[in-house]
């Protein structure tokens, strides 16, 4: 077991190491979707888990290091950016992945209470900036493959332009309770495209035309 001075999330163990920490954030993850942040105990994750107490206070040491390497790992595991050629066919796509984790019955209350932990907890939202660092990066290279086809402007911020994709998703999650269904996926998308085209996320130090 690594010594509790690692950082969670840094460390990546292989054999039984691996299959304890994948055990404790799934119980981890259960219990956040169950009672959020203020629900989860150490013990109780481990009785989940079926690990001792121990290993589960020696390594995650508090409930926001364990959720710090939830995140981590949830970033790890998140699948890869789409391919489709056409930035309104990549972001249609984000949208859809976004929209599909954000309306699971298990998926949509952990995130709303990693959300709602990140408010209170500074270490809680440090890893939640990761992670959805993380995430944008790897689907930043189909808005900056369209600026280079030419279907944006010069200057576009392509880390903005992916971020607009998912943040009329995460507002209906949080604010509305309103259905998170593909059509609100596909419009988000469609308007971060067409905003997008419009230069709309044309940085202030974009270089002018000539």
């Amino acid at each position: 077991m690594e010594p509790r001075s690692a950082e969670p999330g840094t460390v990546r163990p292989g054999g039984r190491t691996a299959r304890v920490r994948a055990a404790v954030l799934q119980a981890a993850g259960d219990a956040l979707a169950e009672g959020g942040l203020a629900g989860l105990d150490l013990a109780d994750v481990a009785r989940r888990a079926d690990v001792g107490r121990t290993t589960v206070y020696r390594r995650w040491g508090t409930p926001s290091g364990l959720v710090a390497d939830l995140l981590a790992d949830m970033a790890e595991q998140s699948l890869p950016r789409a391919r489709t050629g056409t930035l309104a066919g990549d972001l249609r796509a984000n949208a859809r992945l976004v929209q599909r984790t954000l309306a699971d019955p298990r998926q949509g209350p952990l995130f709303k209470a990693v959300i709602a932990a990140a408010t209170g907890n500074d270490e809680t939202a440090s890893a939640l900036r990761l992670f959805y660092d993380t995430r944008v990066a790897e689907w930043e290279p189909c808005v900056r493959e369209a600026v280079e086809r030419g279907e944006l402007p010069e200057g576009t911020d392509t880390h903005e332009v992916v971020r607009s994709v998912s943040a009329p998703l995460y507002y209906r999650l949080l604010t509305t309770g309103a259905a998170l269904d593909e059509a609100a996926a596909d419009r988000a998308a469609a308007a971060a495209v067409a905003a997008a085209r419009a230069g709309a996320y044309v940085t202030a130090d974009a270089p002018a035309k000539q």
